[in-house]
């Protein structure tokens, strides 16, 4: 059994996931046996207040969670650590918190809200041998990988998904993560350049690759859809089914904590984050920005 500390409550994960290892009436379909969740730390963010959190500890605590807002206590008893904070913001200050215990570290999306943020988790990673993933629920959602099996050399592509609108910090990052996310699995690495632009309705980035291909994101505000479409050796159109998204990635957290590699590499991850923030200072300089290495 896999003993799982969580870090933060500000977020639905916070629930999503615990529901999908140890609750009653979890359907067996969603269920990941084999996992539990035996704390969870709380503390407010901008992103949900004292009576939200209340809310969420009582169910918690109804599937024998220990919530608690002392950090030690937290990790105590754990053997894998859940980073499952909203506000990316607080995500290097806990990071530091848990890099050196150890513990496999799931950190959930994005990795930061800047390219500061990012590498230095990178580097934090590096230094104490951590063994981290971060990453969205989106890029695993089905039918993508039959798709890119029957599209061979993807040549071109365009994601589309939606533009949540964030309470503190930047949505484009926090929520536009899930859509760069699934053209990075698409595409693949090597971005180099972004090309973006926004309305009140939406963000549109064209990122160019080292290799001259390019790949398209499409962000909406109000209109929460996944999809796209994928020029290779045939043209895709499609639309991602997440029925299963949170158990599906919570089976990938399950390998991964069981000593298995990621299905995405932290590199990888780093340059999704250095997409978003490239599309940002594309949008407000008017001109290209260039995708940051490490």
């Amino acid at each position: 059994m896999i003993k799982v500390a969580v870090i933060g409550l500000d977020t639905s994960h916070s629930i999503e996931f615990p529901r999908r290892m140890q609750a009653p009436d979890c359907p067996k379909n969603q269920s990941v046996p084999g996992m539990k969740t035996i704390s969870c730390l709380r503390f407010e963010t901008p992103y949900q207040n004292r009576e939200g959190l209340d809310k969420r500890q009582k169910q918690l605590e109804e599937w024998g969670v220990n919530v608690t807002e002392d950090f030690e206590e937290a990790i105590q008893g754990s053997n894998a650590i859940m980073l499952e904070i909203n506000d990316g913001s607080f995500h290097l200050e806990y990071f530091k918190k848990v890099c050196a215990l150890g513990k496999p570290v799931f950190l959930d999306k994005p990795l930061a809200m800047t390219v500061a943020d990012g590498r230095e988790i990178m580097e934090l990673m590096r230094r104490h041998n951590t063994k981290a993933w971060s990453g969205s629920s989106i890029p695993f959602c089905r039918p993508l990988t039959k798709i890119l099996n029957e599209a061979g050399q993807v040549e071109r592509a365009h994601a589309f998904g939606p533009m949540g609108e964030s309470p503190a910090g930047d949505s484009l990052v926090w929520y536009g993560v899930h859509t760069f996310e699934h053209l990075q699995r698409i595409m693949g690495r090597g971005a180099v350049e972004v090309r973006a632009f926004e309305t009140d309705r939406s963000v549109v980035a064209l990122v160019k690759f080292k290799d001259g291909r390019e790949g398209t994101v499409e962000l909406t505000r109000k209109v929460y859809a996944y999809g796209g479409t994928i020029w290779g050796s045939k043209t895709i159109p499609f639309l991602l089914d997440a029925t299963f998204s949170y158990r599906d990635i919570l089976r990938l957290i399950k390998a991964f904590f069981l000593g298995g590699q990621p299905p995405v590499d932290m590199e990888t991850t780093f340059e999704g984050l250095a997409m978003m923030c490239a599309a940002r200072k594309a949008i407000e300089t008017g001109k290209p920005a260039e995708v940051e290495t490490l």
